[in-house]
């Protein structure tokens, strides 16, 4: 790629789609959450429910901002937004599923 994006190339088939979060860029993971899910259900952004109706979108921030130490090197988080199932890991992969 000539140009860094918070999100490199996503891979999708008809039952998931993911897509690759640069955690070191200054888009919020949320709004990266938000619109792959809008992606994936072939809508606009702005027809979703806003994502901190499902879950506290501090506190998903802070789950996989860097630390003094570094980048999270594990973990992932899963919830159910705009009837999808949603998981984003800490290498910075979101997949979004039918729920």
């Amino acid at each position: 790629m000539t140009e860094m994006t918070s999100r490199s190339p996503s891979t999708s088939t008809e039952e998931c789609y993911t897509v690759q979060y640069d955690r070191l860029d200054n888009e919020p993971l949320s709004v990266a959450i938000v619109d792959a899910v809008a992606t994936f259900c072939n809508e606009d952004i702005t027809a979703l429910d806003p994502l901190h109706y499902t879950i506290n979108t501090d506190a998903l921030e802070r789950l996989f901002e860097p630390r003094a130490d570094g980048l999270r090197s594990g973990g992932s988080v899963c919830f159910e937004y705009n009837d999808c199932l949603v998981t984003a890991t800490a290498d910075g992969e979101i997949s979004i599923e039918t729920a």
